[in-house]
């Protein structure tokens, strides 16, 4: 039963910020090197986001390197929150056709009436898409795996199970898969755009009430 609750628990920590990446159109990348964030979404809760990546022109392998912050609505701010940061590199251009992958080490903070939770964690993205630079659409596949995770038990759930321990918990104790569309629209120097998709956790059997994501987001380059 105890073990039922870490995993449920935790599962409700990730479905709370799993997707809320930065989405860009690389056939509309231009001179500019700063991308500026908003977005707002729709996962476990409505989620809102803010980042920021540098752009490198690199003409065989362009990339971005960023950092996105993100909260789900609540009563309490800063309850539940996660901080992202990594890179965005293209790979692969075939006319309008282009892949880019993905890395991001993840930070976020989740709590309950049983526990507060934090860890570190890496998540892990592909996307293809047909790119223009007024618009563009792909389909994304990623995971969110949270590799190390630290319990501090509330007193109602000490009260339950008063032999549990605060901690650090080790090997890697959960994650998502997610896998979806994007699409958006470029004018000038900004981008809007809307992603869609669903989450299934890493054993493929388990699935949140709402097992769907949606975002809207906007960029602003400089």
């Amino acid at each position: 039963m105890k073990n039922t609750i870490y995993k449920t628990v935790l599962f409700l920590g990730l479905m709370l910020n799993t997707v809320n990446a930065q989405v860009i159109n690389w056939a509309n990348a231009g001179k500019e090197k700063h991308i500026f964030n908003a977005n707002i979404g729709a996962e476990y809760g409505v989620v809102f986001g803010l980042g920021y990546a540098y752009k490198f022109n690199h003409k065989l392998f362009p990339m971005t390197v960023g950092a996105e912050f993100s909260i789900p609505s609540g009563n309490t701010l800063l309850d539940d929150y996660k901080a992202k940061a990594g890179a965005n590199v293209r790979w692969i251009k075939v006319h309008d056709f282009q892949f880019s992958t993905r890395v991001q080490g993840i930070f976020r903070r989740f709590e309950n009436e049983n526990a507060a939770i934090a860890n570190f964690g890496l998540d892990m993205a592909g996307v293809v898409g047909y790119y223009r630079p007024k618009w563009f659409g792909g389909v994304e596949v990623g995971f969110d795996k949270a590799i190390v995770t630290h319990f501090k038990h509330s007193e109602h759930y000490k009260d339950i199970y008063p032999e549990v321990k605060n901690g650090w918990y080790e090997p890697a104790t959960g994650g998502n898969f997610y896998y979806g569309a994007q699409g958006g629209y470029s004018f000038g120097n900004q981008d809007i755009y809307l992603k869609f998709g669903n989450v299934i956790s890493q054993d493929f059997k388990t699935k949140p009430l709402l097992p769907v994501y949606v975002q809207i987001g906007y960029n602003y380059k400089l």
